[in-house]
């Protein structure tokens, strides 16, 4: 029945609605979410740091808090498209990563890994990109498995400077 309370909460993700009615932007650079973030600015696209050849950005749609990916600049689909500079650059700024949310958040875990192609799982197949995933210690619960809900208990800008400020200490 409309309004009447049921003792369930809500929680609300209407950002969400593009990438659950199935867009996927994979019409190459000029559609492609991970080709625009590396054009604008930082704060804005949730950029935490610029390489030579890759940068980290902030998953616009996180598991956890200080879900990064790391992405090369270039628009390539798979990771045997990289270029050595690439590859070694991905390599480096993972283990940054790691370094900079283990001194942020102090995980007890992380989940680090690609998804190849739409039928391997990945979000954005056209652009590759590495999943750095803090994970701590009873950060499962039954949202994600009975409602496929994610509670995150970290605003994105908040995780944004708070990772952005580590890393550049770290360097």
């Amino acid at each position: 029945m409309g309004g009447v309370p049921d003792g369930f909460e809500r929680l609300w993700t209407p950002h969400r609605l593009a990438y659950v009615e199935g867009e996927r932007p994979d019409d190459g650079p000029k559609a492609c979410p991970l080709c625009r973030k590396a054009e604008e600015g930082d704060r804005e696209s949730l950029v935490v740091h610029r390489g030579e050849h890759c940068y980290v950005v902030l998953n616009l749609y996180p598991y956890n808090p200080g879900h990064l990916m790391v992405c090369p600049y270039r628009h390539i689909a798979w990771y045997t498209e990289c270029t050595d500079a690439e590859r070694d650059e991905m390599s480096a700024l993972t283990q940054q990563a790691m370094r900079v949310l283990t001194r942020v958040s102090g995980p007890q875990g992380y989940n680090i890994g690609m998804n190849q192609g739409s039928v391997g799982g990945a979000g954005i197949s056209g652009h590759l990109h590495q999943h750095v995933v803090p994970r701590w210690e009873g950060d499962t619960n039954f949202l994600p498995i009975i409602a496929q809900t994610k509670a995150v208990p970290q605003l994105l800008d908040d995780t944004w400077r708070r990772v952005s400020d580590a890393w550049r200490e770290d360097d």
